[in-house]
């Protein structure tokens, strides 16, 4: 059954993905001169790549959260949602070209653990990437557990993605000790914050996913 099921899943990000490749190549500009100011992309390292869930139902009369298997669902993501979860695929595991700046290619994934829905939407957002990657999505941990994953991910040295809540994303960077943003804005699901070790810390910068119409380039503030 679970065979199936990340077939179903495979499909959609496929689908997703091929969908987002004509706003991808739009945004491609946009893109280059964003990274210009950027850390150079790394192939190894304890580089940490935190991202929120994709897009979710934004409540009564808005798109409604489907399931991988086609079936609403208030807790999935809603079809803008696995479009860019297909298209994540590209950003963090391409299959040809290289990375863009500021990313590298993660050896591990991690998402929201949790039951009842909690969660959902964050593995589902992970799902496609660590397909692609031929990893099992790490669910270790859930929501209010940002310190105990950020004690065992900063033990790793090599890239990390992980994929959140983003009420907790300010949390979780404030565990690995980084200086972040104090909120992580309601409306705003294209943008990574890359962490990288300086020191006995570590520092964040922001990378812009830049996958669907109407991503912006502008960091968080």
């Amino acid at each position: 059954m679970t065979s199936q099921l990340w077939s179903r899943r495979t499909l959609l990000g496929g689908a997703a993905g091929s969908a987002a490749l004509l706003i991808t190549s739009c945004a491609s500009k946009q893109a280059k001169a964003t990274a210009a100011a950027l850390p150079p992309a790394q192939p190894g390292g304890a580089r940490v790549m935190i991202i929120r869930h994709a897009e979710k139902p934004s409540g009564s009369g808005g798109p409604q959260g489907i399931d991988v298997n086609g079936n609403a669902d208030s807790h999935s993501l809603t079809v803008r949602g696995w479009t860019r979860a297909g298209a994540l695929v590209e950003l963090f595991a391409p299959a040809t070209g290289p990375m863009r700046e500021g990313l590298a290619r993660p050896t591990a994934v991690y998402a929201a653990g949790g039951d009842g829905g909690e969660g959902t939407r964050p593995r589902e957002t992970a799902g496609p990437v660590a397909e692609r990657l031929g990893k099992t999505v790490l669910t270790t941990y859930g929501k209010g557990s940002e310190n105990a994953l950020a004690a065992e991910v900063a033990r790793r040295t090599e890239p990390t993605l992980i994929s959140w809540q983003h009420e907790e994303i300010p949390a979780l960077a404030a565990a690995f000790g980084a200086t972040a943003p104090q909120k992580w804005p309601d409306d705003r699901f294209d943008v990574v914050w890359v962490l990288t070790p300086a020191g006995s810390g570590w520092t964040l910068t922001q990378v812009p996913e830049l996958l669907l119409a109407g991503d912006s380039a502008e960091p968080i503030k």
